[in-house]
């Protein structure tokens, strides 16, 4: 095992961590784990960040079933467009895009960079998201959940189609929509998004498999393993670690990780 593939599966915990902690960041330390650690191909990449956070997705969503963290209501009225869309999109769209989108003298725009870059876009968004305190996330504790079902249908096809092109679960996106949307607390809506990352994260990885992409299961399940070990560590660091400080510390990281990725694309 080169020392490469070491440090990639270490940061594997890493990725399961953050998932248990605050339900989401799993996708966005993945894909640039796979592809600058573990010099995974950008396109596979994507393809794998479904399979590793869905699996660790549903692992983490179980236990938190199991302590009653989980509406299983919004899990079927957000997660039914979302699956529809992330399918969709990595069966027929992510196939249509040229391997060379568009080239300017000497560089080559090509659909690698294409993926990395819209990626580092979604990290930059999700970073704002993180670091910008949530206002009306501690606001709803005990009263009724009440459905913007148009807003909510919405919110998930557009969530399932950015799933489908870079791989990222979107927890950073779901979780506010059920807080602002459903009047959902803060502990179960984390649970919740886990449900419906692992829902539409795997059943877009399907959609792969009907494609000519040879998938390394060996990496796969030991990277998903390890993963999975991590989320239980951070299931239980969140009785320990304020997640709201923690979530705006990942936010910075998060901002830095995607200006680079920005920046190495585009001109290196």
């Amino acid at each position: 095992m080169s020392i490469t593939v070491f440090i990639g599966l270490v940061l594997a915990i890493i990725v399961g961590i953050s998932l248990g902690l605050i339900g989401s960041g799993g996708s966005i330390l993945t894909v640039p784990i796979l592809v600058y650690v573990m010099d995974v191909d950008p396109v596979l990449a994507t393809a794998y960040s479904l399979f590793i956070v869905g699996v660790t997705s549903l692992v983490g969503g179980i236990q938190n079933a199991v302590q009653k963290k989980v509406d299983f209501k919004t899990v079927l009225i957000f997660g039914i467009p979302s699956i529809v869309a992330v399918y969709l999109t990595r069966a027929y769209l992510v196939p249509l895009i040229p391997d060379v989108i568009f080239t300017i003298g000497n560089f080559e725009f090509t659909k690698s960079i294409a993926l990395m870059v819209l990626f580092a876009i979604v990290m930059i968004a999700a970073s704002i998201s993180m670091i910008k305190p949530c206002i009306d996330c501690d606001k709803y504790e005990e009263t009724n959940l009440k459905y913007n079902y148009p807003m909510i249908l919405l919110e998930g096809a557009v969530v399932g189609v950015l799933t489908g092109l870079v791989g990222a679960g979107g927890g950073f996106l779901i979780i506010p929509a059920l807080v602002l949307l459903a009047r959902m607390p803060m502990k179960l809506a984390v649970g919740t998004s886990l449900f419906i990352i692992a829902a539409k994260s795997l059943i877009g990885f399907t959609g792969d498999l009907q494609g000519g992409e040879t998938i390394d299961w060996t990496l796969l399940s030991t990277f998903t393993g390890l993963s999975t070990v991590g989320i239980f560590i951070g299931i239980l660091l969140t009785k320990k670690i304020a997640g709201n400080k923690l979530k705006t510390a990942f936010g910075w990281f998060v901002l830095v990780m995607g200006i680079y990725i920005l920046v190495k694309e585009l001109f290196f």
